[in-house]
């Protein structure tokens, strides 16, 4: 049976903020409910593993996890919360022999080669346009608005009768980009806040309260919040649509349906 595993589920920034003394980092440091690092997750088969994005908190990753090598992963996007990890995998592909796989869509491939040029002696870089099958699961990918950032990408992963949906960075999204979210068994979102109080125009991530309506629209069976800033506090109970959880570090959620749930 697969599991998503949740690696990381912080903003591009993480929990606590060096610079910040407010009450969620200072909690994260002395208690650490509130310590978050950069956004990524893994889906574990038993056997191996298949890993959506590498940022900087990559080898904390791994070594929490007690896992010595990986040789699969997806990236959403090319932004260095969510790549900055890629040059201390390659040196462990390079270490241990592995040629890594890395899948992203083509025009992202361009980006990482620019910003990483030697990364390729030790990481095939596949596009991943047209779509793919790993481990069984049929996986697509398409663009999503980042807001002020640019653009994402979601990814679909299908397997058997459960679908679920992998969107960490997205804002404000059209009828097109939210087509293949539509009655999802789980859809991950990202959230940075509850409510970001900034112009819609300087921002980039869904908050919750615009998370929930979207929700009324693709009417997922599951969600799980992501991506969490230092605004949002883990003892805060705030108010969500039922099917929502926040996500937390170590977090493991079943990918299949269970007969004896109503979700």
């Amino acid at each position: 049976m697969d599991t998503l595993v949740f690696l990381g589920t912080g903003d591009a920034m993480g929990v606590p903020r060096v610079y910040c003394s407010c009450e969620t980092c200072t909690e994260a440091r002395e208690h650490g409910s509130n310590t978050r690092l950069r956004s990524s997750v893994l889906i574990d088969n038993g056997s191996d593993f298949l890993m959506i994005d590498c940022g900087p908190d990559w080898r904390r990753q791994m070594e929490a996890q007690g896992v010595r090598n990986m040789r699969r992963l997806l990236v959403t996007h090319a932004h260095f919360d969510h790549i900055g990890g890629l040059p201390e995998w390659a040196d462990a592909c390079r270490w241990t022999g592995i040629k890594g796989e890395l899948y992203t869509p083509a025009e992202v491939i361009p980006i990482i080669e620019r910003q990483y040029p030697w990364l390729r002696n030790h990481i095939e870089m596949i596009p991943c346009d047209e779509g793919l099958e790993l481990d069984g699961w049929k996986i697509d990918t398409w663009k999503v608005n980042h807001g002020k950032n640019g653009y994402s990408y979601a990814f679909r992963l299908e397997k058997k009768d459960y679908t679920w949906v992998y969107c960490p960075d997205s804002i404000s999204l059209g009828a097109d980009e939210t087509r293949l979210m539509h009655g999802a068994d789980l859809l991950v979102l990202g959230t940075s806040f509850y409510y970001e109080a900034a112009e819609l125009s300087t921002r980039s991530v869904y908050d919750m309260t615009e998370a929930a309506e979207l929700l009324q629209i693709v009417k997922p069976k599951k969600a799980v919040y992501t991506h969490m800033s230092h605004d949002v506090d883990m003892r805060e109970a705030y108010i969500l649509p039922e099917n929502v959880t926040l996500a937390q570090t170590g977090m493991r959620i079943p990918l299949y349906k269970n007969p004896f749930s109503s979700l």
